[in-house]
Protein backbone atom coordinates (compact mmCIF):
# COMPACT_ATOMS: atom_id res chain seq x y z
CA UNK A 1 0.00 0.00 0.00
CA UNK A 2 1.53 3.25 -1.07
CA UNK A 3 -0.41 6.06 0.52
CA UNK A 4 2.60 8.33 1.09
CA UNK A 5 1.16 11.11 -1.12
CA UNK A 6 -2.07 10.99 0.87
CA UNK A 7 -0.17 11.11 4.16
CA UNK A 8 1.78 14.15 2.93
CA UNK A 9 -1.35 15.90 1.60
CA UNK A 10 -3.24 15.20 4.81
CA UNK A 11 -0.37 16.40 7.01
CA UNK A 12 -0.10 19.59 4.98
CA UNK A 13 -3.81 20.35 5.52
CA UNK A 14 -3.84 19.29 9.20
CA UNK A 15 -0.78 21.36 10.08
CA UNK A 16 -2.55 24.46 8.71
CA UNK A 17 -5.71 23.84 10.77
CA UNK A 18 -7.50 22.38 7.75
CA UNK A 19 -10.00 19.58 7.23
CA UNK A 20 -9.49 16.25 5.52
CA UNK A 21 -11.90 13.73 4.03
CA UNK A 22 -10.49 10.28 4.70
CA UNK A 23 -11.32 6.56 4.93
CA UNK A 24 -11.35 5.26 8.50
CA UNK A 25 -11.75 1.78 9.95
CA UNK A 26 -15.49 2.46 9.74
CA UNK A 27 -17.18 4.93 7.34
CA UNK A 28 -15.64 7.83 5.36
CA UNK A 29 -14.81 10.55 7.84
CA UNK A 30 -14.07 14.21 8.27
CA UNK A 31 -10.95 14.87 10.26
CA UNK A 32 -8.87 17.64 11.75
CA UNK A 33 -6.50 18.24 14.64
CA UNK A 34 -8.48 17.20 17.73
CA UNK A 35 -6.48 19.69 19.82
CA UNK A 36 -7.37 22.72 17.63
CA UNK A 37 -10.74 24.24 18.64
CA UNK A 38 -10.89 26.42 15.52
CA UNK A 39 -10.40 23.42 13.22
CA UNK A 40 -13.03 21.45 15.18
CA UNK A 41 -15.47 24.37 14.74
CA UNK A 42 -14.95 24.14 10.96
CA UNK A 43 -16.17 20.53 11.02
CA UNK A 44 -19.29 21.48 13.01
CA UNK A 45 -20.01 24.23 10.47
CA UNK A 46 -19.42 21.97 7.45
CA UNK A 47 -21.68 19.25 8.87
CA UNK A 48 -24.27 21.87 9.92
CA UNK A 49 -24.15 20.17 13.31
CA UNK A 50 -24.84 21.59 16.77
CA UNK A 51 -21.63 22.29 18.66
CA UNK A 52 -22.73 20.20 21.63
CA UNK A 53 -23.08 16.97 19.65
CA UNK A 54 -20.00 14.86 20.29
CA UNK A 55 -17.42 13.72 17.76
CA UNK A 56 -14.87 10.94 18.12
CA UNK A 57 -11.16 11.28 18.82
CA UNK A 58 -9.10 8.80 16.81
CA UNK A 59 -5.81 7.56 18.27
CA UNK A 60 -3.16 5.22 16.81
CA UNK A 61 -2.13 3.49 20.02
CA UNK A 62 -4.00 2.56 23.19
CA UNK A 63 -1.16 3.96 25.34
CA UNK A 64 -2.05 7.42 24.00
CA UNK A 65 -5.35 7.23 25.91
CA UNK A 66 -3.37 8.20 29.01
CA UNK A 67 -2.54 11.59 27.42
CA UNK A 68 -6.19 12.50 26.82
CA UNK A 69 -8.18 11.18 29.79
CA UNK A 70 -7.72 11.52 33.54
CA UNK A 71 -9.54 8.26 34.31
CA UNK A 72 -8.47 5.55 31.85
CA UNK A 73 -9.56 2.57 34.04
CA UNK A 74 -6.94 -0.16 33.50
CA UNK A 75 -9.50 -2.90 32.74
CA UNK A 76 -10.57 -1.03 29.59
CA UNK A 77 -7.23 -1.98 27.99
CA UNK A 78 -8.11 -5.68 28.33
CA UNK A 79 -11.52 -5.00 26.82
CA UNK A 80 -10.00 -3.07 23.89
CA UNK A 81 -7.66 -5.99 23.10
CA UNK A 82 -10.63 -8.38 22.91
CA UNK A 83 -12.78 -6.23 20.62
CA UNK A 84 -12.67 -6.96 16.90
CA UNK A 85 -15.31 -4.51 15.68
CA UNK A 86 -14.21 -0.85 15.67
CA UNK A 87 -15.43 0.43 19.04
CA UNK A 88 -15.51 3.93 20.45
CA UNK A 89 -15.26 4.23 24.23
CA UNK A 90 -16.71 7.18 26.14
CA UNK A 91 -14.29 8.15 28.92
CA UNK A 92 -14.71 10.48 31.88
CA UNK A 93 -12.20 13.30 32.35
CA UNK A 94 -11.15 14.33 28.85
CA UNK A 95 -7.97 16.49 28.83
CA UNK A 96 -5.46 18.00 26.38
CA UNK A 97 -8.04 18.21 23.58
CA UNK A 98 -9.86 21.12 21.97
CA UNK A 99 -12.49 22.39 24.40
CA UNK A 100 -15.22 21.68 21.81
CA UNK A 101 -14.21 18.00 21.70
CA UNK A 102 -14.95 17.48 25.40
CA UNK A 103 -18.60 17.26 26.41
CA UNK A 104 -20.10 19.47 29.12
CA UNK A 105 -19.97 16.51 31.54
CA UNK A 106 -16.22 16.10 30.84
CA UNK A 107 -16.56 12.96 28.72
CA UNK A 108 -14.84 12.25 25.43
CA UNK A 109 -15.29 9.49 22.85
CA UNK A 110 -12.05 7.77 21.80
CA UNK A 111 -11.41 4.99 19.30
CA UNK A 112 -8.09 3.24 18.69
CA UNK A 113 -7.88 2.77 14.94
CA UNK A 114 -6.71 -0.47 13.39
CA UNK A 115 -6.74 1.01 9.88
CA UNK A 116 -3.13 1.14 8.54
CA UNK A 117 -3.60 4.51 6.79
CA UNK A 118 -5.17 6.19 9.85
CA UNK A 119 -2.59 4.67 12.19
CA UNK A 120 0.33 5.98 10.10
CA UNK A 121 -1.28 9.40 9.61
CA UNK A 122 -1.90 9.88 13.35
CA UNK A 123 1.61 8.69 14.27
CA UNK A 124 3.20 11.04 11.73
CA UNK A 125 0.95 13.94 12.77
CA UNK A 126 1.79 13.36 16.43
CA UNK A 127 -1.69 14.40 17.61
CA UNK A 128 -5.13 12.81 17.73
CA UNK A 129 -7.56 13.29 14.85
CA UNK A 130 -11.24 14.11 14.91
CA UNK A 131 -13.24 11.34 13.30
CA UNK A 132 -16.84 12.05 12.42
CA UNK A 133 -18.90 10.67 9.57
CA UNK A 134 -18.52 12.69 6.35
CA UNK A 135 -22.15 13.72 6.05
CA UNK A 136 -24.40 16.70 6.62
CA UNK A 137 -26.03 16.28 10.04
CA UNK A 138 -29.26 14.27 9.79
CA UNK A 139 -28.25 12.43 6.61
CA UNK A 140 -26.87 8.86 6.48
CA UNK A 141 -23.17 8.26 7.07
CA UNK A 142 -21.35 7.49 3.79
CA UNK A 143 -20.50 3.78 3.65
CA UNK A 144 -18.41 4.31 0.48
CA UNK A 145 -16.66 7.31 -1.06
CA UNK A 146 -19.28 7.68 -3.82
CA UNK A 147 -21.88 8.35 -1.09
CA UNK A 148 -20.07 11.47 0.20
CA UNK A 149 -22.07 14.64 -0.53
CA UNK A 150 -20.49 17.17 -2.91
CA UNK A 151 -20.93 19.89 -0.25
CA UNK A 152 -18.67 17.87 2.06
CA UNK A 153 -16.11 17.19 -0.69
CA UNK A 154 -15.91 20.86 -1.61
CA UNK A 155 -15.68 21.96 2.05
CA UNK A 156 -12.44 20.18 2.94
CA UNK A 157 -8.80 21.10 2.33
CA UNK A 158 -7.64 17.63 1.28
CA UNK A 159 -9.43 14.51 -0.01
CA UNK A 160 -7.55 11.24 0.49
CA UNK A 161 -7.33 9.16 -2.70
CA UNK A 162 -6.60 5.91 -0.84
CA UNK A 163 -9.61 3.51 -0.85
CA UNK A 164 -11.88 5.73 -2.99
CA UNK A 165 -12.51 2.67 -5.22
CA UNK A 166 -13.43 0.45 -2.26
CA UNK A 167 -17.13 -0.45 -2.52
CA UNK A 168 -17.25 -2.62 0.59
CA UNK A 169 -20.01 -0.98 2.62
CA UNK A 170 -18.81 0.07 6.07
CA UNK A 171 -20.71 0.71 9.30
CA UNK A 172 -20.21 3.21 12.12
CA UNK A 173 -18.33 2.02 15.20
CA UNK A 174 -19.92 0.48 18.25
CA UNK A 175 -20.07 2.93 21.18
CA UNK A 176 -19.46 1.81 24.76
CA UNK A 177 -19.58 4.09 27.82
CA UNK A 178 -17.19 3.41 30.63
CA UNK A 179 -19.14 4.23 33.80
CA UNK A 180 -17.64 5.78 36.93
CA UNK A 181 -17.87 2.43 38.75
CA UNK A 182 -15.86 0.71 35.99
CA UNK A 183 -18.85 -1.04 34.43
CA UNK A 184 -19.67 -0.73 30.72
CA UNK A 185 -22.87 0.43 29.03
CA UNK A 186 -23.44 -0.34 25.34
CA UNK A 187 -24.76 2.82 23.62
CA UNK A 188 -24.55 1.59 20.00
CA UNK A 189 -23.90 -2.14 19.39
Amino acid sequence: MNFELDIEGSLNALNKGGLILYPTDTVWGLGCDATDAEAVSKIYALKKRQDGKSMIVLLADENDILKYVTQPYPKIFDYIKGVHKPTTFIYEGGINLAVNMIQDDGTVGIRITKDPFCKQLIKRFGKPLVSTSANISGYPAPAIFMDVDIAIKSGVDYIVQHRQDDVTAASPSAIVKLNADGSLSIIRP
